[in-house]
Formats: C-alpha cells, sequence, structure tokens
C-alpha cells in the first residue's frame, strides 16, 4: 500500500476542493489558477475597462482621428520657441545637475581606498610600459641609423 504526505497527515483526498485551499500547492496548479483568473487576450477584456494603459483608446474616443492620420507627416509649427533668460536657464541647469547628483551611489572610505590604490597600480604600469617600449624603440632606431 502506497501512503501519500496527504494519507499520512490524516486527509482524506476527496474532502479537499479547490475552493478549500488558498494557494496552489504545485506550479501547474498556479498557472491554472493564473490562467482563469485573467483574460487570455483583448478581445475578451471588458469594454469598459478602467486599468488601460494610457496610450490605449477605446473605439469612439476623441483621439480616433489621431489614428487615421498615423500616416500623414507631422506639420511644422510656425512659431518659434521662446528662449529663456540666461539667468533661469543657468538655475534649471544647476537644479538638474543636483537632480542628477542625488541619484548617485556614492563609494564609502574602504571603497575609495581599494579604487584609488588600483587606478595607482594601474597608472604606475602603463609609464613603466610606455617607458619601457620608448627605450627598446630607442635602442632600436639608434641600431639602425647608426646615431
Amino acid at each position: 500500500m502506497v501512503v501519500s504526505d496527504s494519507d499520512a497527515s490524516g486527509e482524506n483526498e476527496q474532502e479537499k476542493t479547490p475552493e478549500a485551499s488558498s494557494r496552489p500547492s504545485t506550479a501547474a496548479a498556479r498557472r491554472e489558477r493564473r490562467s482563469s483568473a485573467r483574460p487570455a487576450g483583448k478581445s475578451e477584456a471588458k469594454s469598459d475597462d478602467k486599468t488601460r494603459p494610457a496610450g490605449k483608446t477605446k473605439p469612439g474616443d476623441k483621439t480616433e482621428k489621431a489614428k487615421d492620420a498615423k500616416g500623414t507627416a507631422t506639420p511644422k509649427r510656425d512659431r518659434k520657441a521662446k528662449q529663456a533668460s540666461p539667468f533661469a536657464r543657468l538655475v534649471r541647469f544647476i537644479r538638474e545637475v543636483w537632480a542628477e547628483l542625488r541619484k548617485v551611489i556614492w563609494p564609502n572610505r574602504k571603497q575609495m581606498v581599494t579604487y584609488t590604490a588600483v587606478v595607482l597600480v594601474f597608472v604606475v604600469f602603463m609609464v613603466a610600459l610606455v617607458s619601457g617600449l620608448d627605450l627598446a624603440f630607442k635602442q632600436v632606431v639608434g641600431a639602425v641609423f647608426g646615431s
């Protein structure tokens, strides 16, 4: 006789119903639950669905004219863009720089010391490499041209 986990715990398989369990126990059951919970395509969605993305329109909306003109070129604007004063542009620039600097993830002291050491070792290596190549080319040119 084969005893499953549910039999060992004293539960009977016939007593369980899908509504009784709040979470599906297998991946297949979860997929089945997800597929039955939401529509598969746009055709099954309700026409008065309020969860549409901002760019999507329903038939009969005022923006339906924009769909018809999709193949035409964008009309040029006759007016020139107003240029803000130099002071206003400077203030805007500083505000945008400050906003970008707030997004930066600044390194802590340990990281800074590590990065600095790596950069210095790399610079010393490159200086030694270029100096060595310079000396080698000097020797080659001196041997070829005899100076």
